[in-house]
């Protein structure tokens, strides 16, 4: 439209403008206001009025034509500019720069190279005008070549050149050209100091203020909160302190801008007391007060002091409903959020990818995806907001596809797109397609930013391309937290701990994210110990966690059945105020359950909010724990609730079932999958099954559901059915069974020593040679068993016939008493578990020293009396174990609970929680 309204302009190309008017020559003074005039008039985008002016003057100055020049290229009417420029006689070196400026500044570097090249002659203001056009598009060397050959330089001209360093991140090459600054200004130290946030150098930012500061520079508001930021990075409660007296002898503490930037620092350093007292105190407020006041509290679990907030808000401007709408949604309430939406009469854009987000953070995509196409007119953080979401929520080819769209629609993709794409790419495994995104942040010379950088190492890493990984690495051009943490875990995910290990401990500086990253490295390596001590570490130096790093670490307790340290840190995650994010709930209860605590159930009962992952723990938790008939109440109450089950829920029901010897229930829920809800059982659920048949003996009913499943059996349900045979002792089927385990080539040591078991049993010793003499041509090799039980905080180990212990001798004492005091009551020895060809003694004395009765007797002998004895073992109880912890639970009234490869077996009044069913 512009475009058209311009039309009658060009009649001035190729052809003069006549420079002298009518004989009768106006005064200077209707000159200078013309020219006010066209100022004014160019400046609000009225160009052509403005024309209409400059052809009604009879005699034009240059500012006149610079006027109008300058007006042409700042909307971008570059062929009317040069029109303008051809037909002025006067020129001086302002016009030239003008002009050169509306080239660079419009992408026209070649152009605008010609008109510097052409000028009769140049000042400090040309030169600056072209180098800024360089760096403005990206063109770094071109800018220094111009900036070293310059005659004289001004502030400016080092300005343009450091800030340009800094965009790029280029930090040692900016800060060796600020130290060489006679003279510098605000903008000088703004540049360096937000340079170093920007790549989260927060130490050398917070130095490069204090030199500032030494300097006798007194910064304005703007370059304050970006001093503020350094301080907010270092995490120093201390340095916000100080600032804040800083800005009260500066005047600036009565600015709300200055104010909110203060209170921003206390709520980003955890602050939340003195975030609120600084609030309440606040002279003046802005939206932008309310609404980070309204964030915090929200962040920091306290939803009813955020809504109360809400409340008070004198003006709910935009931000601020958006604020509380995204409070909401940050805790599940997402009704309550989108009432507050559809309460906006005019929602912005922003408010717009509030609510995609909160969706989609959710797991609601279809609702992200209707709310997402709504959007009037989308940003670039619409579109993140949506790829985010879609990543978050595993839909990695999803979340490339919109970002390809995207890229097709001519939005310009910022920083979150690329990183989410990026980590979409590392997640579906798809280096190729990672490949073509790290050469569009190339292209687009976004490669250089930091959260970028980390996921092309994540990608790479994640892709098992770990030259790639460390090339990145090596060329970031800072290796800060954020750059380190994903390397710790690209590598941890290549089972490199070790170098993983490395990284951690050469890091300057750990953020929360690096201590979350080298712990989860740990818990997911099976170094649960490590992970343990570390998170230890972590707290001893004061660093406080996120819910990231609890989850990892209850999930190392729930492993190793730490179960004090996991009661030590649910205590915790109340003081931080985590309680309130439902994946964390989700964790704590499924710790209890790996630890053998049915405070698990108490965790569920308790939760005011659920998710398809809280009924699922709650279902396995349930079946590991041997309690079938609570999974089957816990399932029909899930069905009345209207929350229906997956394939995940029908493993956690039938492996329920199973585990208790409820066939009727287990055959009801595994054709209930396919009748009531669509889902096809896959071969895990046909495994549950076999399990279930097996463990109450109806073997040929087992063996008949394998042979006719409509999937190709696995190497487990095979393995399900030959350890029914065995406990079973139905050898004929069980030889069956472990011949085509044999021939599927499995390595495992399981089925060899079932089947040599098996022989055993029958007294066939020369098969279980053969059998011996098979594992070791193939380089099997059996698991030992060990069994561990933790007193005070120190974790003891046993294995069968252990002579290492510093007590072994007062153990074996004391065993051998408690095997004479349960045989007077009943218990007989079952030998048939000893599988040696040795006299009956010896196979009882063999029997005697089991690994998880040396840690049962260890418990009695280290714990107060009547209290629970809680052991782990690597695996599966044998029968005669099984029977001996009964006596000790009726003789010596203790409690045992016992976690063994399979399961848990809670032993209390001389029964078990599995009915036998183990």
């Amino acid at each position: 439209m512009i475009q058209r309204r311009f039309n009658f302009i060009r009649s001035f190309s190729g052809s003069s403008v006549p420079v002298q008017g009518p004989s009768t020559t106006p005064s200077t003074t209707n000159i200078v206001q013309c020219n006010h005039k066209i100022q004014q008039l160019t400046q609000f985008g009225r160009v052509a009025e403005a024309c209409q002016v400059f052809n009604s003057m009879c005699q034009r100055d240059p500012i006149s034509w610079n006027s109008m020049i300058s007006g042409f290229t700042q909307y971008g009417l570059l062929h009317e500019a040069q029109a303008f420029f051809n037909a002025f006689q006067g020129k001086n070196v302002r016009t030239w720069t003008i002009l050169l400026s509306g080239y660079a500044k419009h992408g026209m570097l070649d152009k605008a190279r010609m008109v510097f090249e052409s000028m009769p002659e140049r000042n400090v203001v040309s030169w600056n005008a072209m180098i800024s056009g360089y760096i403005q598009n990206g063109h770094l060397k071109q800018a220094r070549e111009l900036f070293d050959q310059m005659p004289e330089r001004n502030i400016a001209s080092w300005n343009s050149m450091i800030t340009g360093y800094c965009h790029s991140g280029i930090m040692s090459v900016a800060r060796e050209l600020f130290d060489q600054m006679k003279e510098r200004s605000c903008v000088s130290w703004m540049a360096v100091i937000s340079g170093y946030v920007a790549i989260n150098d927060f130490l050398e930012a917070w130095t490069v203020s204090l030199m500032m500061l030494r300097s006798g520079m007194v910064p304005d508001q703007g370059l304050f909160v970006v001093v503020l930021s350094a301080a907010i990075g270092l995490n120093k409660f201390r340095l916000v302190e100080s600032l804040r007296t800083t800005s009260t002898k500066m005047g600036y503490e009565g600015h709300v801008f200055v104010g909110t930037s203060i209170l921003n620092a206390y709520s980003r350093n955890g602050s939340l007391d003195h975030a609120v007292k600084f609030f309440e105190t606040m002279p003046e407020r802005n939206d932008y007060s309310w609404t980070t006041m309204i964030a915090v509290l929200s962040q920091c679990g306290r939803l009813d002091d955020a809504i109360s907030l809400y409340d008070r808000a004198t003006e709910k401007g935009v931000a601020t409903r958006t604020a509380m709408m995204t409070a909401y949604a940050q805790h599940g309430k997402l009704s309550k959020a989108r009432q507050i939406f559809d309460e906006i009469p005019n929602p912005n854009v922003v408010t717009w990818n509030a609510m995609v987000a909160a969706y989609a953070q959710n797991g609601m995509l279809e609702e992200a995806k209707t709310m997402f196409s709504r959007i009037p007119l989308r940003n670039s953080a619409s579109w993140a907001a949506m790829i985010s979401g879609l990543v978050q929520s595993g839909q990695s080819t999803e979340a490339l596809k919109l970002f390809a769209e995207l890229h097709r629609s001519g939005t310009s993709i910022n920083h979150s797109s690329f990183t989410s794409a990026l980590f979409a790419c590392a997640n579906a495994g798809d280096e190729g397609i990672g490949q073509q995104i790290h050469s569009l942040t190339i292209k687009t010379r976004c490669h250089s930013n930091s959260f970028i950088g980390n996921g092309l190492i994540s990608m790479y890493a994640k892709c098992k391309n770990i030259e790639d990984t460390s090339q990145d690495f090596s060329i970031m051009r800072v290796t800060d937290c954020a750059s380190r943490n994903p390397v710790i875990r690209g590598l941890s995910d290549f089972h490199i701990l070790q170098e993983a290990r490395k990284v951690f401990d050469n890091m300057p500086i750990r953020d929360v994210v690096s201590w979350t990253a080298i712990i989860s490295a740990y818990e997911q390596a099976g170094q649960v110990d490590t992970a343990l001590k570390l998170f230890l570490e972590m707290l001893a130096i004061g660093m406080k966690p996120n819910a990231l790093t609890v989850t990892s670490v209850l999930s190392a307790c729930g492993c190793h059945g730490a179960t004090r340290l996991g009661e030590q840190i649910h205590v915790l995650i109340h003081k931080l105020g985590l309680n309130s994010y439902l994946f964390l709930c989700n964790a704590l209860l499924t710790m209890y359950f790996k630890c053998g605590s049915l405070d698990g159930l108490r965790i569920f009962e308790k939760m005011p909010d659920r998710d398809i992952v809280t009924w699922n723990a709650v279902l396995a938790g349930c079946a590991q724990n041997g309690l079938g008939k609570e999974a089957v109440r816990i399932f029909e109450q899930m069905q009345a609730n209207g929350v229906s089950p997956n394939e995940i829920s029908f493993l956690g029901i039938l492996c329920a079932c199973s585990h208790a010897g409820l066939v009727e229930n287990g055959w009801l829920y595994f054709n209930s999958m396919e009748q009531d809800y669509a889902i096809t059982p896959s071969v895990h659920h046909y495994t549950c099954m076999v399990d279930l048949l097996g463990r109450v003996g109806r073997l040929n009913d087992a063996a008949s559901l394998v042979e006719n499943m409509p999937l190709e059996p696995d190497s487990a349900i095979w393995k399900a059915l030959l350890g029914a045979c065995s406990i079973h002792r139905d050898n004929k089927l069980g030889q069956k069974v472990a011949e085509k385990l044999l021939k599927m080539g499995k390595q495992r040591s399981g089925t060899y020593v079932l089947l040599s078991n098996m022989y055993a049993s029958q007294g066939m010793w020369e098969k279980v040679q053969e059998i011996r003499e098979l594992m070791k041509h193939r380089g099997v090799t059996k698991e030992p068993a060990v069994s561990w039980v933790q007193i005070k905080n120190k974790v003891h180990y046993f294995q069968i016939g252990d002579k290492r212990h510093d007590e072994i001798e007062e153990i074996n004492s004391k065993l051998k008493d408690l095997y004479r005091n349960f045989k007077a009551t009943g218990y007989v020895p079952d030998t048939n578990f000893v599988l040696h060809d040795v006299e009956e003694e010896q196979k009882q004395d063999e029997l005697l020293h089991h690994s998880e009765k040396l840690a049962v007797v260890y418990g009695i002998m280290r714990t107060p009396s009547g209290s629970p004895i809680q052991i782990l073992k690597n695996l599966r109880i044998c029968g005669d174990c099984h029977s001996f912890m009964k006596f000790v639970s009726q003789i010596n009234q203790r409690k045992i609970i016992i976690r063994d490869g399979n399961r848990f077996h809670h032993f209390q009044d001389g029964f078990c929680s599995c009915g036998d069913h183990w």
